[in-house]
């Protein structure tokens, strides 16, 4: 049996946030796109930055607290949470 050295443990860390981002990102995209808007549209729609969602989209960094949920929101409640924006 092989043992893991810190390297390893270290690396897949890195990789896991890597692929965090990522899927992150991906949300952020699909969220917005399924709306049918372009990234200034969404920006203006949900009053945030058109660079911090360019930046969402990039995996750098990703939307954590009320931007996560916000997006979980307009996810399964779209015209809901349009409406109330």
């Amino acid at each position: 049996m092989d043992a893991t050295t810190e390297a390893d443990i270290a690396r897949h860390i890195a990789e896991d946030e890597a692929q965090s981002r990522q899927d992150a990102a991906l949300f952020a995209q699909r969220v917005r796109k399924r709306l049918g808007l372009s990234q200034a549209e969404f920006s203006a729609r949900i009053h945030v930055s058109l660079d911090t969602i360019r930046n969402w989209e990039q995996g750098k960094p990703a939307p954590t607290g009320a931007a996560k949920a916000l997006l979980r929101i307009l996810d399964k409640a779209p015209e809901m949470a349009l409406a109330v924006l």
